[in-house]
């Protein structure tokens, strides 16, 4: 890595669109990206893999759920690196669909467990305002926070299953809103997209884009879209509603 690149953190990175948001970065875009996930292993894996492709990638440990480890990798990122120039907050889980050889189930509003709902909102709408907080201090005027969300998250869209993962998107829109207003004073662009229907473990074989067509609008925010941009939602580069 040079002093001239650019730098990225990736979170839940190690697979799926997380890694492919991090290749394109590292390929397309000539940025040093730090690829972070849960598993040690995994992550060096992942990067081990992209170093392999001649891509400037390291992996670190970050459990986006835990304070003493979005702490700990906030304090070896500010001792490696000083500085970063975007966060993409990319990790998530959807825990309300059984995948089928033929299509998926979808647990139904009404019959979803309350700690499953809880669990969903810990990782996808606290984890990424715990992320935030601990790594945004170390982003450079000018850099850039991109939040995945999801269209499932619209009000416009509302539907009668998969409540939590809904409604843990609709409420990552406001937190976009929100840390936009907070942050745009530090000159840092914070905005959230929708990937589509990605075909990832958590997507299914049965979704309808490829990962590297659903990286590529989280990708264009973090190295390509105007840095006047701040506090909206898009979908294949195009802001959309709430």
């Amino acid at each position: 890595m040079t002093d001239a690149k650019k730098i990225a953190v990736v979170t839940g990175a190690n697979r799926g669109l997380g890694l492919e948001i991090g290749r394109q970065l590292a390929r397309d875009h000539g940025f040093h990206v730090v690829l972070t996930g849960r598993d040690a292993a995994k992550v060096e894996a992942a990067a081990h893999a992209l170093r392999a492709d001649g891509l400037d990638v390291v992996g670190h440990v970050l459990d986006v759920t835990r304070d003493d480890s979005a702490d700990a990798c906030a304090a070896w990122v500010e001792k490696t690196y000083g500085a970063i120039d975007v966060l993409v907050n990319n990790a998530g889980i959807l825990l309300e669909r059984i995948y089928g050889d033929t299509e998926n189930i979808e647990t139904d509003a009404m019959d979803v467990g309350i700690d499953v709902v809880r669990q969903i909102l810990e990782t996808n709408l606290l984890a990424p305002l715990r992320v935030t907080q601990h790594l945004a201090p170390l982003v450079r005027r000018g850099g850039r926070v991109v939040n995945m969300a999801s269209q499932m998250g619209q009000f416009a869209l509302a539907g009668p299953n998969m409540v939590g993962y809904r409604i843990s998107k609709t409420a990552l829109n406001g937190l976009t809103a929100n840390l936009a207003v907070g942050l745009k004073g530090r000159g840092i662009a914070v905005n959230c997209c929708c990937p589509g229907w990605v075909r990832t473990d958590m997507g299914s074989k049965h979704a309808m884009i490829e990962v590297e067509e659903g990286a590529q609008t989280p990708v264009w925010l973090a190295a390509e879209a105007d840095a006047g941009l701040t506090g909206k939602f898009f979908h294949e580069k195009k802001d959309i509603p709430w």
